[in-house]
């Protein structure tokens, strides 16, 4: 999860690695689906890596698809989709903020799902972890999110 158009060159450089190690791990890549910022990122990481990947889309407009999503679910619910995002995820890796990504974390962390932080947002880092000292962890690279996530999974 994290920024589509305002993301950082730093968020699209840990989202693509993320991507990229999480096909490595042979897990399914879930995301926004969208051809911008993070989501897309990640998406071409995890192909890079000959991953899958599946993009749950705001709308239903397939011209926002971003080329590296390989099963496409169009909700037409906007914002409200972030809630399938998460449900849907065993983990939520956040790589950036933005309003969408901190809805995101905040339904994951109501759904009780264990979240990575990878931003450099150190105000979002201290609230989160307030919110729910034991499922938000804080890591400063994707492969240090990797890590968590498997001790998670395992």
């Amino acid at each position: 999860m994290g920024p589509g158009e305002k993301a950082t060159v730093n968020d699209l450089q840990n989202a693509y690695e993320l991507g990229r190690l999480i096909a490595q791990q042979g897990w399914i890549l879930l995301t926004g689906g969208r051809n911008a910022g993070v989501m897309d990122a990640a998406n071409k990481g995890a192909k890079s890596a000959d991953g899958l990947t599946l993009g749950i889309l705001p709308r239903n407009n397939r011209d926002s698809i971003s080329h590296d999503v390989d099963i496409a679910i169009f909700t037409d619910l906007g914002n409200a989709r972030n809630n399938i995002n998460v449900l849907s995820s065993d983990v939520v890796i956040a790589c950036g903020m933005g309003a969408g990504t901190a809805s995101e974390i905040s339904l994951a962390l109501k759904a009780n799902k264990p979240v990575i932080l990878l931003n450099e947002d150190e105000a979002s880092k201290v609230f989160f972890k307030k919110l729910s000292p034991e499922n938000v962890s804080i890591v400063e690279s994707a492969l240090d999110a990797i890590a968590i996530a498997k001790a998670i999974l395992s």
